[in-house]
């Protein structure tokens, strides 16, 4: 990596990722409390803390129980095992800038289809009640914390002493270290690769148990569920299971391609994913919200409909790529610019930059369905609190970030050819205004 390059000054850097470790994790605990205690009210969670002082503070905060570590662990076992166990077809993500090629076992889908019959099947048989996950998530998201950070510096100590590849290395700095990762591609043995569990395995999958769990805690309490839980359960669930569909894709993004496995990929995956997604459905166990057959049918028409042009702007890309341009899209011959670059090695290598179709629209299109499907699947609590809506928020934040970071990654990588491009295709995200 050499000498950390950071586009502000290392200290205005240092001291950002430092507020990251230290306020990402109360807040976790603030949002349940807030959303499963104080009725989604963040006034009421205020005037709480402002009453009882630091004593308050520590009463919201649960600590991590032996059933909250008992469930962490045997789902996490649970997905490791699909993982490594259920075939799936052999798939190479792209070369790195060191020249390594990682390989992949599709089986995501799959894993996804085995994770939820057998979880539905536990609470049909009576075998597992998933309310207990509902009753104890204030302990669980505790004790996820705690053992992510663990986790995180461990992925540290592995990235100094046992790289599982070229692409790996310390910039130095120990904050951007163990922010940013040491590693592209951490595995343990062959076969297990770390970020596909963390990323993929752990957090995309864990919303969709979650997702589930508030719909059975919601059905157990009322005795039905809700129109507005069934949106948001129905919506969170399509998008996960276009997510496993595209699995492969995936590992083609800035996610798995081109950021380290550190606190900002793993931790936030581990534990910031599956409580900050979520966090809707989460609201709607206890406030269940009757929207009525028309409204709920246009919100769940229009969340599909968003989920879709997401899903088809990646397929897009994905269709160009494999028949190296030659497709149609949109019916069309597919306009493209032909990039050359080079890589850490000094080879001389060409890319082809997809500038029809919905990329045609804007460089990081994709991004503006994926955080509308996000604002249908939150919309469902209506408007009588803000926090619901956090998510699609950060959302929006951390997906204009990205696109500013991919903008910033390849006009380095491709100089002049994506400055053609940008020309060609003038706007970041969303079309004709930014």
């Amino acid at each position: 990596m050499g000498e950390a390059k950071t586009v502000h000054s290392l200290f205005v850097t240092c001291t950002f990722m430092i507020s990251i470790f230290t306020l990402c994790p109360p807040f976790v605990i603030l949002l349940w409390y807030t959303m499963v205690h104080a009725n989604g009210s963040v006034l009421q969670t205020f005037e709480y803390v402002e009453k009882h002082g630091l004593q308050g503070l520590k009463d919201i905060c649960p600590a991590p129980s032996p059933i909250a570590w008992k469930i962490i662990a045997c789902f996490g076992a649970f997905e490791a095992i699909l993982q490594l166990a259920l075939p799936g077809k052999r798939v190479e993500g792209p070369i790195s800038s060191a020249g390594n090629v990682p390989v992949y076992k599709a089986n995501g889908l799959l894993a996804y289809a085995v994770t939820l019959v057998t979880y539905i099947s536990l609470w049909w048989f009576e075998i597992f009640n998933p309310a207990i996950v509902y009753d104890h998530l204030g302990e669980i998201y505790s004790a996820l914390i705690m053992g992510s950070l663990v986790f995180c510096i461990l992925l540290y100590l592995k990235g100094h002493l046992a790289p599982s590849s070229s692409d790996s290395g310390s910039s130095g700095n120990f904050i951007i270290d163990f922010y940013w990762g040491m590693e592209l591609y951490p595995r343990i043995g062959k076969n297990f690769d770390i970020k596909v569990f963390t990323n993929c395995r752990f957090g995309m999958m864990s919303c969709a148990v979650l997702a589930i769990t508030y719909c059975i805690k919601q059905y157990e309490m009322n005795g039905g569920v809700s129109d507005s839980m069934l949106v948001n359960t129905v919506l969170m669930l399509v998008y996960i299971t276009k997510f496993f569909w595209w699995e492969a894709g995936y590992w083609c993004t800035m996610d798995i391609a081109h950021d380290r496995a550190g606190f900002y990929i793993c931790w936030g995956c581990l534990v910031w994913v599956p409580s900050i997604y979520t966090s809707p459905g989460m609201y709607l166990v206890n406030h269940p919200v009757h929207l009525g057959t028309q409204l709920a049918l246009l919100i769940l028409a229009s969340g599909l409909l968003c989920i879709y042009v997401n899903y088809d702007c990646d397929r897009q890309k994905q269709v160009f790529r494999r028949t190296n341009g030659k497709c149609l899209i949109w019916g069309k011959a597919p306009s493209k610019i032909v990039a050359s670059y080079k890589t850490e090695k000094g080879e001389t290598k060409t890319s082809l930059l997809l500038s029809s179709g919905w990329w045609g629209l804007s460089r990081h299109f994709h991004y503006v369905p994926e955080i509308l499907a996000a604002f249908f699947w939150s919309v469902p609590a209506l408007f009588n609190h803000f926090l619901p809506y956090f998510y699609v928020i950060f959302l929006t934040m951390l997906l204009l970030d990205r696109a500013t970071r991919d903008d910033d990654r390849c006009s380095t990588k491709y100089g002049k050819y994506w400055k053609t491009y940008c020309n060609k295709v003038r706007h970041r995200v969303l079309p004709g205004i930014y």
